[in-house]
């Protein structure tokens, strides 16, 4: 059955709509189906009718065990006895290890350095060989084959696989029957897995819904192919993001066709964004998301024009954040919404003047939080002091009600960045 695809759809990319199904007929007595639901406060926040599915909530944290169990279930009996290996930043890896475990098969994961301490613990808990090795996920992913060619390993990648891509699509299929009024789907987009798998899945049941993919602007290689643009001056993907689980140079070119073929689209957003949307999804929905998972909220932040208006259908895709990386995002969160604020001020050095700065706090309803003391560094004078205060306020407003009230007191007032 393929409602809504070319015929010939299937054959030229692999991965057909019948597939998805099969691969839901698969899952169906190992894999959670997750809850979605409506949020009214980040549909406020962002101007559309927000609808989050909640895939985080897979017993290893997020929707990749959909694809690596769908792979496990059509190993051969000789494939089962030699066992799989596997190249990924986290979550494919501890799908892969968690089911491989439940049936018996043995599993080796190649995780990059770099890749959060907690998927790396988790993955071995799980029961799978975890093998650390290269900087990026390519030299990773070299490093798997290598294992695979040597050992006699199956290798199953984490996105450019068509029985992969009908596992991960399954997700989609739930949602769209779970809320068959969405207009669109944001889904986040890495390697491209289940961005095409969702595609299929929509175009096949809901050809009305528009289907979007998100990309931080560190990794937006997908977004590049998908539009025809080369690289700029032969730069390549890479840096720096709290969306590690999307963090990939190279994406499946299968993936790319697929969303091509049927008119698929991608937005891309910054890591403050991201930052900004697990803060909400934290503060307001009381749900712990990755930086990936995260993502489809960010695009809404960021492009809320596209979304406007419209009942939106958010892939919540993971939850497995390092929580240094939760505790930074969090901070970060309160300094730029106003509520963490932290001033320098030049002080006389003598008796009462931090009192009456502190009593200019208090009096306005400013939380201190931290306090620093400087008589002796370069940015003082004789008989005077530099204090830093770190101080909590309800908001944007109220911080700067604070500001305005140290400066017409007197005080000589200096943002700290």
């Amino acid at each position: 059955m393929q409602i809504g695809l070319p015929l010939s759809f299937g054959i030229s990319f692999g991965i057909s709509f019948d597939d998805v199904l099969r691969a839901r007929e698969r899952l169906a007595d190992a894999i959670v189906r997750t809850p979605a639901a409506i949020s009214h406060t980040l549909s406020s926040i962002t101007g559309a009718e927000v609808v989050l599915k909640f895939e985080n909530l897979q017993f290893t944290g997020s929707f990749k065990e959909r694809g690596a169990l769908n792979r496990l279930l059509t190993l051969s009996a000789d494939e089962r006895s030699r066992g799989v290996v596997a190249m990924s930043a986290g979550n494919h890896a501890q799908g892969l290890a968690h089911h491989a475990a439940r049936l018996g098969v043995s599993a080796t994961l190649v995780m990059p350095e770099g890749t959060p301490m907690v998927k790396i613990g988790r993955t071995r808990a799980l029961g799978a060989d975890v093998v650390v090795h290269g900087a990026t996920l390519v030299e990773a992913h070299e490093h798997a084959l290598a294992l695979a060619h040597d050992r006699g390993l199956v290798f199953v990648p984490p996105y450019d696989c068509p029985v992969v891509m009908a596992g991960q699509g399954t997700a989609v299929l739930e949602f769209l029957e779970q809320e068959p009024d969405l207009e669109m789907l944001v889904i986040p987009v890495g390697g491209g897995g289940l961005f095409a798998g969702s595609v299929v899945a929509a175009r096949a049941v809901a050809p009305h819904v528009e289907v979007v993919g998100v990309q931080v602007d560190t990794f937006a290689a997908f977004d590049a192919a998908l539009r025809g643009v080369a690289p700029a001056d032969g730069h390549v993907p890479g840096g720096e993001t709290v969306a590690e689980g999307i963090a990939v140079a190279r994406p499946s070119a299968r993936a790319v066709r697929v969303a091509r073929a049927l008119g698929a689209s991608t937005v891309v957003v910054d890591d403050s964004a991201v930052e900004e949307a697990i803060a909400l999804l934290l503060e307001i929905e009381k749900v712990v998301s990755e930086g990936a998972g995260a993502a489809p909220l960010a695009a809404l932040l960021s492009h809320p024009e596209r979304f406007a208006g419209r009942r939106v259908g958010l892939v919540l895709s993971g939850g497995n954040v390092d929580l240094r990386v939760l505790a930074s995002a969090m901070l970060r969160a309160l300094v730029r919404t106003g509520r963490l604020t932290t001033l320098s001020v030049a002080l006389p050095d003598r008796p009462g003047s931090l009192h009456a700065r502190t009593g200019v706090l208090a009096a306005q309803g400013a939380n201190v939080v931290e306090l620093s003391h400087d008589r002796m560094g370069p940015n003082t004078r004789l008989r005077s002091a530099v204090v830093d205060v770190q101080f909590e306020t309800a908001d944007r407003e109220h911080r700067d009600a604070v500001v305005a009230v140290l400066r017409a007191e007197g005080f000589a007032v200096t943002a700290v960045d």
